[in-house]
């Protein structure tokens, strides 16, 4: 009897390991990617650039261009002059939107958990998980706009003093994320700058 439960259990546990052996690619291939500079999708001005590998197969899957000075100058230039419009954002419409870019991963997690499977080589379980870290980042940025970033009033701190505290955004940021947590480090600083005011240039890791 134990040898025959023994026997029952193994088609189950092959069956999932080759699932995820020849899980379906999201695309062949991405072509030449492009910058995403002042609302706009660009192709990039220099000839150079690296081939994105799917680590299964070894196989390319896109090619990342370089910028050239002007094109990162180009995408500083436009963070900083967003800057001044995005701080004035009141609170409550921050967080709305916020809260919509949650939505967007939520409504397209599998597609994004799948794509993270064919750039960087993981398991589907642990692409899964990482893009569900993705969204909870997304949430406590959204909590601190309500519990840390308001501000706080104290009365009578001491005689005849009392206390404002208030948090200012200070402007532009270069995210440079590592290449082993690809897609959760965006999500660790992005949404936070976005929260306080600031506004980001994001510099993928190759």
């Amino acid at each position: 009897m134990l040898d025959g439960l023994h026997h029952s259990k193994l088609p189950a546990q092959k069956k999932e390991v080759t699932e995820v052996a020849i899980l379906d690619e999201v695309k062949g291939h991405y072509g030449r990617l492009q910058f995403y500079i002042n609302g706009e999708w660009i192709d990039a001005r220099s000839d150079c650039g690296a081939p994105v590998k799917n680590p299964a197969t070894d196989g390319t899957i896109a090619e990342l261009p370089s910028a050239t000075s002007d094109e990162v100058s180009q995408a500083v230039e436009a963070a900083a002059r967003a800057f001044e419009s995005w701080r004035q954002v009141p609170i409550r419409e921050r967080a709305r939107l916020l809260w919509d870019m949650r939505a967007r991963f939520d409504q397209n997690a599998e597609m994004l958990s799948r794509v993270l499977v064919q750039d960087h080589g993981r398991t589907i379980a642990e692409a899964r998980g990482s893009v569900r870290r993705c969204i909870e980042n997304i949430e406590s940025a959204c909590s601190a706009l309500y519990s840390e970033l308001k501000g706080q009033h104290v009365d009578q701190l001491a005689n005849g003093i009392d206390q404002h505290q208030v948090w200012e955004p200070v402007g532009a940021f270069l995210v440079v994320t590592p290449g082993n947590i690809p897609m959760h480090a965006v999500s660790s600083f992005v949404p936070y700058a976005l929260a306080c005011g600031c506004t980001v240039v994001l510099s993928p890791s190759r």
